[in-house]
């Protein structure tokens, strides 16, 4: 213990008297001195603070001549506040594309006049006749033909496709309206015959559907926006360039469109191998007809079955079944053959 009257040893931190009387503490020591801070900003001074973000919005807002929601932030910003950011969402462009790849490929795709904007050739590709062959379709067509080298060729195409030095841009397909395919059906005074697709998956039997409605005398194909094929380059090539004069329609709600097209006095047959009614015994097909052809595995799903003015079956003799494709083309002929008498 030290003895009474000497000093005691200072302590760190501790409360010492200056020599002029003020009282000082530690903080005010050394370089983390607090001697000279300056008043703490506002908070819409502050940028990581909410209030500083809804006012660098309005500036920006302000800047981009009152373009947009004043105040609002970005997912980022959201984030770094501790919420949650919005989820993404896919809004499709105007240069959403397909891309054709392969020799074979492009070249059958080129033949059969498939819409394309530009063919890329890889850099000192080995000319072969399809290289050749591909060139010339290109041109006599008046598309671009582009030379690239190959890695940006393999980013174009995909770095797991075969694209053999050739690839063919192919733009996306512009789909009608349901209801434009029955008004101009009614305005060119035609019989309405549509085909109607449920869960079809696979772009070579809707390509051979649009190629059957066109040679039987249908108006248009109709393809629903969810669980179903669209119009790929794929399913062009099967069409044999029926597709660039059948027009195919997208549907938001397949069950709706049907609904909409009974009330404007179409009947709606669907296929299916238990169906209650014959092929051959159709007794109206003299009428304005959409048939609704389904899944292979599932066949009809609930709604649209229940929305059918009719079930219709193909009698056939074999143990097999018929795939989606020919089921809609044998109803096709069918139907057309009982409008020719």
């Amino acid at each position: 213990m030290a003895k009474s009257g000497s000093a005691r040893p200072s302590r760190a931190g501790a409360v010492r008297k200056s020599s002029k009387g003020r009282t000082v503490g530690s903080g005010g020591q050394g370089r983390q001195a607090l001697e000279g801070k300056k008043p703490t900003p506002k908070a819409e001074d502050r940028p990581y603070h909410p209030a500083g973000k809804a006012k660098a919005a309005r500036e920006r807002f302000a800047a981009a001549g009152g373009k947009g929601r004043p105040g609002a932030r970005s997912s980022n910003e959201r984030a770094q506040d501790g919420g949650r950011p919005a989820p993404a969402r896919r809004v499709k462009k105007a240069d959403d594309f397909e891309m054709v790849t392969g020799r074979n490929s492009v070249v059958e795709a080129l033949r059969a006049r498939i819409p394309a904007t530009a063919l890329y050739v890889a850099f000192r590709v080995e000319v072969d006749e399809r290289v050749k062959e591909a060139l010339s379709l290109a041109t006599k067509r008046g598309i671009p033909v582009m030379e690239v080298m190959r890695p940006e060729l393999d980013r174009l195409s995909g770095h797991d496709s075969v694209h053999q030095g050739l690839a063919l841009k192919v733009p996306p397909y512009e789909y009608a309206h349901p209801e434009s395919l029955l008004e101009e059906a009614q305005r060119k005074g035609k019989k309405p015959l549509f085909v109607a697709l449920d869960g079809i998956t696979d772009p070579r039997n809707l390509g051979a559907i649009i190629r059957s409605t066109a040679a039987f005398g249908g108006q248009g194909v109709i393809v629903p926006q969810r669980r179903s094929v669209g119009v790929t380059a794929a399913a062009w090539k099967t069409s044999a360039g029926a597709a660039a004069t059948t027009p195919v329609a997208m549907a938001s709600n397949l069950t709706q469109t049907l609904k909409a097209f009974k009330a404007a006095g179409v009947f709606v047959v669907g296929l299916a191998g238990d169906g209650d009614v014959s092929l051959p015994g159709l007794d109206f097909a003299d009428g304005p007809i959409v048939i609704v052809v389904g899944n292979e595995g599932k066949g009809l799903s609930r709604l649209v079955a229940e929305t059918c003015d009719a079930i219709v079956s193909i009698p056939i003799t074999g143990a097999e079944s018929l795939n989606a494709g020919i089921a809609a083309s044998v109803t096709l002929y069918e139907i057309a053959r009982q409008r020719a008498l």
